[in-house]
């Protein structure tokens, strides 16, 4: 409540400042966020309330708001390259490497790499940190090209052997098959398959014959000869069915007698 009166009611020549405490005030009280901070709210109000003031837009403390709202966004890119066509903190190497860092977790090196050399052909203040930051990031991509390449040749055959030799699913597909006999399909791979009688060839498989009991005959919808299905054909119905009670129908009676 303070600091919204002191927002409302502010006279002074750095509205910033206000915004900048209470929001330091906000992460320090609710350290865990949610909707008692309401961090994401506060910061939207400060970028929104001094976006006219471009004196502030060399500011550390006004791009610093702007990189905790982008924090709270679902596409930081964007507000990125907003803040750059609106030329906020462009001279201020926390933006590029703020940037750079962004685009380098989601695997773009070569436009993290660009971002990086705009920010030192903008001489972004402070220079060295841009600078040290930039070596940091050459050394971590070619660390990982270094990795790429010392793949030693005996596990690149293994990984192309694991890809070339087929592997079980684990949700194997249960719908049986055939129309008179229902099989249930059996996958084998590996040694389970080399351990079936590797000299066997393809022969045909006996079928178990069920034995033949009069008590019902099974149809064979494949045959051409067979006993026909009996025709319908339609009849009015004698008597319209009878209706069912329903228990708002029933007469009323008194509640008293029954136990």
């Amino acid at each position: 409540r303070e600091f919204e009166s002191e927002i409302r009611f502010y006279s002074g020549d750095d509205p910033l400042d206000v915004w900048d405490r209470y929001i330091k005030w906000t992460e320090q009280t609710f350290p865990q966020g949610g909707k008692d901070g309401n961090l994401t709210a506060v910061l939207e109000r400060a970028v929104k309330a001094l976006n006219e003031q471009q004196r502030y837009y060399k500011d550390p403390r006004y791009l610093n708001l702007w990189l905790k709202f982008g924090n709270c966004c679902n596409e930081p890119l964007d507000l990125y390259s907003y803040l750059r066509s609106q030329e906020i903190g462009t001279t201020l190497a926390l933006l590029y490497i703020t940037w750079a860092e962004a685009l380098e977790a989601r695997g773009s090196f070569k436009k993290a790499d660009l971002i990086f050399q705009e920010g030192l052909q903008r001489q972004a203040e402070p220079l060295d940190k841009l600078q040290a930051h930039h070596r940091q990031f050459q050394a971590r991509v070619s660390r990982q090209a270094l990795l790429a390449l010392e793949e030693s040749p005996e596990e690149r055959d293994t990984g192309l052997l694991e890809m070339a030799e087929p592997q079980r699913s684990s949700l194997a597909d249960l719908k049986g098959r055939g129309k008179k006999k229902v099989r249930a399909p059996i996958s084998r791979v590996g040694d389970a398959l080399r351990a079936t009688n590797p000299n066997r060839g393809f022969q045909p498989q006996t079928s178990v014959q069920l034995p033949n009991t009069p008590g019902f005959a099974v149809f064979d919808e494949n045959s051409a000869s067979g006993p026909e299905l009996p025709l319908l054909t339609a009849q009015s119905w004698a008597a319209p069915p009878a209706p069912r009670a329903k228990e708002n129908e029933l007469s009323a009676g008194p509640w008293n007698s029954g136990r």
